[in-house]
């Protein structure tokens, strides 16, 4: 057997021009969803996100604002910062791009996100939201990946999915995403006590780690969808996931890959999510 590969590029398309549809249905009604991204300081990786992010909403014709702040802001002043966009009515979506620097507390900048704008999905109410059915805004990057298995035809309802990795942004959320479409949900970590027997008995497997390649073929039960959330630079320079690619695909029914797997579909849910709440505020 070897695994149906899961095209996130081709399916972040498809539904960048589903939610394009939506979009320009409220600009028709004079209405231009609108999403403003802060970055704090000068990290390279986060300047690459904040850019993909803007080009995302110019490719979607969405309205953006692109804030550079440098590193010595004050907490003080990235506060009232995030005050202004809260009271804009243009902004529908608002981030901050994290890690910020260490003298900012990112919970309070988190907190301070006003929960309709926040189109992570970070802030406690939305968090709160999501655990108890009530949904607003799903982190991006688990919404990407529970799209990946929606568009590529995988059964959730009823299966066993076991996802490994407990974080606030990837591993949580997506286990409350797969228990919300009636999956029967296993949370494991890179600790747990004989991991393969959990993970051959997944019918649907979230990888969420940072570990380059722990998982190998050998731990999948055969025609399992597998989703690589893990994205690892080798000492080669190249990138990986957190699965065995080559090893995992001969057994799996499903499988991403990294790099064109999860990646591109984060960016597009976030997307997604500013212009829901722009249909949101125009009610």
């Amino acid at each position: 057997m070897t695994a149906k590969i899961i095209d996130g590029k081709s399916i972040a398309q498809e539904v960048r021009a589903e939610w394009k549809l939506r979009a320009d249905a409220l600009k028709a009604r004079g209405i231009t969803p609108g999403l403003a991204v802060i970055i704090v300081g000068e990290d390279a990786a986060s300047k690459v996100y904040v850019a993909n992010k803007v080009k995302a909403c110019a490719d979607l014709g969405l309205h953006s604002v692109h804030i550079a702040l440098p590193a010595d802001t004050s907490e003080a002043a990235l506060l009232t910062k995030i005050a202004e966009l809260n009271a804009d009515p243009k902004i529908h979506g608002l981030l901050v791009q994290l890690p910020v620097p260490k003298h900012i507390d990112s919970s309070k900048v988190l907190d301070a996100i006003s929960p309709d704008k926040d189109v992570d999905g970070f802030h406690p109410l939305n968090v709160g939201a999501l655990a108890t059915g009530n949904m607003r805004f799903a982190p991006c990057t688990p919404f990407g990946a529970l799209t990946l298995l929606q568009k590529s035809g995988v059964s959730i309802e009823g299966k066993h999915a076991v996802v490994i990795g407990r974080s606030n942004i990837v591993g949580k959320p997506m286990a409350l995403l797969l228990l919300q479409h009636n999956a029967t949900v296993t949370i494991c970590t890179s600790k747990t006590s004989d991991l393969a027997k959990h993970t051959r008995d997944a019918d649907i497997l979230v990888v969420a780690t940072g570990k380059p390649k722990m998982i190998t073929g050998d731990m999948i039960k055969p025609g399992a969808a597998v989703i690589d959330v893990g994205i690892n630079r080798m000492e080669n320079g190249k990138l990986c996931g957190d699965i065995d690619y080559d090893s995992v695909k001969e057994v799996a029914g499903w499988i991403t890959p990294v790099p064109g797997g999860v990646g591109p579909m984060t960016i597009t849910m976030l997307v997604a999510n500013t212009i829901q709440s722009a249909e949101r505020a125009a009610c």
